[in-house]
């Protein structure tokens, strides 16, 4: 596929990236593309390689290697070569439901797995989907199918991130028709709320948004399916809906002939610490959500409670995956004063070591967007490894809280005590059998910290939907189903028998993972639910 000595005459070459001191003074992408000769060229390089594992979507080592979509990677290349785009987007549509969301937020498993990285740089396999999917969005080549005729089946989807975005575009497709309940005030899940809009400019989820309504799927929002008022104020989490209409597990399963349940892991781990209950600390995802909010709600003229939210603070964010570094580049564009990022695990090597071998996930230390901008601003790398919290250190600050009821003001987080993590010597959790990090005694330390963002990730799905369903969980508190299905399993059923109606998809089902994971499962998940109804799936 490609030309078969482009990856020798051609050195890969990305997408032109906004400067650091540029793109921090907004939340607009900064990621650019090539013009499409360039673009031809980046996909020369694709060497028609005897086994391609970039679109293998396999597990090695017990991690992702080549894409979960199984995208057929080496023949887009090749109709990219050819300047054959119209081409390029039928194929990828066949097995990619949203490539506009993956091109821009997925860590590229193909290219991890790109034969051509193992002794040089990997194809750009993630801008030349990118490339693709803008070019027929451009030309009016995308166009959601509709269907010619109606099954008279009824599918409800619960959460509208990537999973069920997916599921819905496929049973749509079929002819089912299908409604997504979402309890946000705007569709879209993890890919509204959870990624930032430099990220993921929302305009990109909702002319997708768009295409779907017109093909016949219903987007419900506001619409907290199993959830009432007592609930949602429980855990003091932001929520993105002023009104908010309940509705009943056993209605939906009354009213539509299946539902699928992706309302992801949204259960965050938390930072069991004194001083916890301070104000002044948010789960990462509700600070990120947060903010989008207001973004698009002012139109992007940043308010002024979220601005002095972070600006001329000291801002410290736990967790170094990828929300920890949206968290580092949000804070940044608010004017935060200093931003710290404390990561438990040791900084990962700068290069493979012989036993993280190709076609393997590369763990390797990634400098990430945000990372670079603090460098860029504060002359230094955010991430200090091998740390962790050890007590929230509040002063009273009644009366000036940022909480919508002022009534409930209580002390503000001020400093942080920091313990430094041993990993040579690890000592085993008697309760869970896991290993665990081991503070260092005599290391603590004490760092200003007016606002903390908590980026540990995330435990799986929330337990009142699970429970209204009545459907059983995992040691992970993940939707069960039997190994490789979609279909849930009762609550206390020691035959593992499927709950009649409801399915599973998406980290609610697989536990905290990647948008393009998602939107495998979604499709995979329609593909049984249609099996489940009809008697066959085509």
């Amino acid at each position: 596929m490609g030309k078969p000595t482009g990856f020798l005459e051609y050195d890969r070459a990305d997408g032109p990236v906004v400067k650091e001191e540029q793109r921090i003074e907004n939340f607009l992408e900064f990621h650019g593309m090539l013009p499409s000769e360039e673009q031809q060229k980046q996909a020369a390089r694709c060497m028609d390689c005897g086994v391609p594992f970039c679109q293998a979507g396999t597990m090695i080592a017990g991690m992702a290697s080549g894409c979960p979509l199984h995208n057929l990677v080496p023949e887009l290349n090749d109709l990219v070569y050819h300047n054959c785009f119209e081409q390029a987007y039928k194929r990828l549509s066949i097995t990619h439901s949203f490539p506009e969301f993956t091109s821009r937020v997925c860590p590229a498993l193909c290219e991890a797995a790109c034969t051509c990285g193992l002794h040089g740089d990997a194809v750009s396999t993630k801008e030349n989907e990118k490339s693709v999917i803008e070019y027929a969005f451009k030309n009016g080549l995308v166009k959601e199918e509709v269907p010619v005729v109606r099954t008279g089946k009824k599918v409800a989807v619960v959460g509208s991130g990537p999973s069920g975005l997916a599921a819905a575009q496929l049973l749509n497709r079929r002819g089912h028709s299908v409604t997504v309940f979402e309890r946000s005030d705007r569709i879209g899940g993890l890919l509204r709320y959870g990624i930032p809009n430099m990220k993921l400019d929302k305009s990109v989820i909702d002319r997708r948004i768009k295409l779907m309504e017109e093909a016949g799927i219903e987007f419900k929002t506001c619409v907290n399916v199993c959830g009432n008022k007592k609930q949602e104020k429980a855990g003091n989490r932001v929520h993105f809906a002023d009104k908010v209409t309940y509705i009943s597990a056993d209605r939906l399963m009354s009213e539509y002939d299946a539902v699928i349940l992706a309302c992801g892991a949204s259960n965050p781990r938390d930072i069991k610490a004194p001083g916890r209950e301070a104000e002044g600390i948010y789960f990462a995802v509700d600070f990120l959500g947060m903010v989008t909010k207001n973004l698009l709600d002012s139109d992007f003229n940043i308010p002024a409670n979220i601005r002095d939210m972070v600006k001329d603070k000291n801002v410290i964010v736990i967790g170094g995956g990828d929300t920890g570094n949206d968290c580092v580049g949000t804070s940044i564009r608010l004017g935060c004063k200093s931003v710290t990022q404390l990561e438990m695990m040791p900084k990962a090597p700068d290069e493979r070591l012989l036993s993280n071998p190709w076609p393997e996930w590369p763990r390797v230390c990634k400098t990430d967007y945000g990372q670079e901008e603090a460098i860029y601003k504060f002359g230094h790398d955010p991430r200090i490894y091998q740390t962790t919290v050890k007590e929230f250190i509040t002063e009273d600050v009644s009366g000036d809280s940022f909480e919508k009821d002022k009534s409930k003001a209580k002390n503000k987080v001020k400093h942080l005590k920091a313990v430094v993590l041993q990993s040579l010597e690890p000592k085993k959790d008697e309760k869970t059998g896991r290993m665990m990090m081991v503070p260092v005694e005599g290391s603590e330390k004490t760092v200003p910290a007016d606002l903390v963002l908590i980026a540990a990730g995330f435990l799986g799905s929330e337990s009142y939907v699970t429970e209204g369903f009545g459907v059983e969980v995992d040691a992970r508190t993940n939707v069960k189903t039997a190994s490789g299905k979609y279909g849930a399993i009762k609550t206390g059923d020691e035959s593992g028998e499927k709950h009649a109606k409801v399915f599973t998809a998406g980290d609610m089902h697989r536990g905290q993972s990647l948008v393009v994971w998602a939107i495998a499962e979604g499709r995979n998940a329609a593909k049984e639910v249609d099996k489940e109804l009809m008697g066959y799936t085509n």
